[in-house]
């Protein structure tokens, strides 16, 4: 894999458009803020940046070097790849019939029916992980690993009290006593795969956030606002700040609400990054 990025440093897309326009983005380590009219580009903009990260992850190019036009720097300069995750948010449903053949659980029936599939597995994997380092800590012998091994799980439990508050409307919690993510309404067990559009979108995007496990990386999406109402548009960057601060955000939104809560400083306007 070579040395890990903090983060990306730059993103430049090459003639994105006819006459020979280009983009140039400076980014930020924190987050980063992609706004403009419908139309301008700015979906665009993600699905080059991300088509170049997954030329990176596969070894097709080095960062800092073009292919089809896309360029990504990383820092530190002499990183060779950067972690990421791309979250997706319309919950359109799922049309790729070898895929729905394959899958094993009838109940993914949607996009992010799909995203929440996967998760469960690496949420899975996550808690192994933490479960080795809690006990490696506790076994080592030395007094001070004990107060160690305390904080192991405590992103775990912030997850889960940020899911329980965010879902209280709807008296929805997190069975806590699971393996897998389910939840408990009025004394019944509910999947994820049966909860509102938003409330999906709110789960993926936090799940994806926690089992990153603190580590530095970028997560991008492209509008996460779509199915979200505007108290949790507000809170959205917080929560994936408060979550992991070493996160690197990238978004496009068209949503005042997303950026109102101390964010409008992190935003960049297509118009600004785009050259002849």
């Amino acid at each position: 894999m070579g040395k890990q990025a903090e983060y990306i440093s730059r993103i430049e897309i090459k003639s994105l458009w006819r006459g020979g326009r280009h983009i140039v983005w400076e980014l930020q380590p924190d987050v980063n803020i992609l706004s403009g009219i419908n139309g301008v580009g700015k979906s665009t903009i993600i699905n080059h940046s991300v088509r170049g990260l997954d030329n990176i992850g596969n070894g097709e190019m080095r960062p800092g070097e073009v292919l089809h036009g896309i360029n990504i720097s990383l820092f530190p300069e002499d990183a060779e790849s950067i972690k990421y995750d791309v979250i997706r948010s319309f919950d359109r449903p799922l049309l790729h019939s070898d895929l729905l053949e394959k899958l094993a659980d009838s109940r993914v029936k949607t996009e992010l029916d799909w995203q929440i599939y996967k998760l469960q597995k690496r949420f899975l994997d996550y808690q192994v992980n933490i479960g080795n380092k809690i006990i490696e800590l506790l076994t080592s012998g030395n007094p001070d690993d004990a107060s160690r091994a305390a904080e192991v799980s405590k992103p775990k439990q912030l997850f889960q009290d940020l899911i329980d508050k965010l879902f209280d409307d709807t008296r929805k919690k997190i069975d806590r006593r699971s393996n897998e993510i389910q939840f408990i309404q009025n004394g019944e067990t509910l999947t994820p795969y049966q909860l509102s559009s938003g409330e999906k979108q709110m789960l993926v995007i936090l799940l994806t956030v926690l089992i990153e496990d603190g580590e530095p990386y970028a997560l991008i999406m492209d509008e996460p606002e779509v199915s979200l109402h505007i108290e949790w548009q507000q809170c959205l960057i917080a929560l994936i700040r408060k979550l992991n601060p070493r996160a690197q955000v990238i978004l496009s939104t068209h949503s005042p609400a997303l950026i109102m809560d101390g964010w409008t400083d992190k935003v960049t306007e297509v118009d600004d990054i785009t050259y002849n």
